[in-house]
């Protein structure tokens, strides 16, 4: 069972890459935004609290991000292996991810993180935001304060993956097709 993190600021293209990246190693993405999004929808009780936080362009806490996800991954109980786009986020989210894992006799492989500069990366999710619907896409003040939060909160997950060989850096600027070349060249050295 391989198990890759992908991960990078809101509108990095984490969810495109997804998918190809699904295919490609037959993995099972789960994506912390459609997990919230499925729970939102169906106006479930953790959607409800999840809700609060992200109309106010805020990341959901630990405990409701891990649990949400916990269950998503146990339903998959025959993949091989899972494909994370956007969690872990913190270190503790991190923490809390690698002792599940190891309840089920796994671990991360890896994890890639796509970096892009900020002002493209509100640009697209502008752009997104005219066709998603997605509140937290429309509001420049909002999507910046996700990326302070991101500063704040995800980015010392690089030092906690170092830690462990398993950080990689990846360019997320370009054409779909060469940022997907670039992932792969990675996950093939695995």
């Amino acid at each position: 069972m391989i198990n890759i993190v992908l991960f990078g600021k809101p509108g990095a293209g984490k969810g495109t890459q997804a998918e190809f990246l699904k295919e490609k190693y037959q993995l099972t993405h789960i994506s912390t935004g459609d997990v919230f999004r499925y729970n939102l929808k169906n106006d479930t009780h953790l959607g409800k609290e999840a809700r609060v936080y992200m109309d106010a362009g805020d990341l959901v806490p630990d405990e409701l991000t891990t649990k949400m996800l916990i269950d998503e991954v146990n339903k998959h109980p025959d993949t091989n292996g899972i494909l994370f786009d956007g969690y872990p986020r913190t270190i503790a989210q991190a923490q809390a991810l690698d002792a599940f894992l190891t309840t089920i006799n796994s671990s991360v492989a890896a994890t890639i993180a796509l970096e892009a500069d900020d002002e493209i990366l509100v640009a697209r999710l502008l752009e997104r935001g005219k066709t998603s619907g997605r509140i937290d896409d429309q509001d420049e003040e909002k999507i910046r304060n996700r990326y302070q939060e991101y500063n704040d909160k995800t980015a010392p997950l690089m030092g906690y993956y170092k830690e462990q060989n398993k950080f990689h850096a990846v360019n997320g600027i370009g054409t779909i097709q060469e940022i997907t070349q670039r992932l792969t060249q990675v996950i093939d050295q695995l």
